[in-house]
């Protein structure tokens, strides 16, 4: 999410918008899900918002269940897209990095 703040582009750092989801119930409503690249299979992997665990204090990173019922841990510098009802809202492109495929964990290959 991109924030304007003296004319000036501001991202919303990923971590404050995981907890605007989960505690302002007005911006929560809706169908979330988080894209995070893996370094293994070269993509960007998208998750369900209800298969992400932040746990309190870990400010590195999260869990992320596969649709194989696997759990990843992922820190939160490797997440690249947030939708909300299979909208873009929050996006992180880095400087050189390609154009990456998606694979949607909602659904098993």
């Amino acid at each position: 999410m991109i924030l304007l703040i003296d004319a000036v582009a501001v991202v919303l750092p990923i971590q404050d918008l995981l907890n605007r989801i989960r505690w302002d119930q007005a911006f929560a409503g809706g169908r979330f899900t988080i894209g995070y690249y893996d370094r293994v299979a070269r993509q960007i992997v998208t998750v369900p918002l209800e298969r992400i665990d932040v746990q309190s204090g870990n400010h590195f990173s999260f869990v992320a269940t596969d649709c194989y019922g696997m759990d990843h841990e992922v820190p939160f510098h490797r997440v690249r897209e947030v939708r909300r009802d299979g909208n873009l809202i929050w996006q992180r492109e880095l400087p050189g990095e390609p154009t990456h495929q998606h694979r949607d964990e909602d659904r098993e290959p």
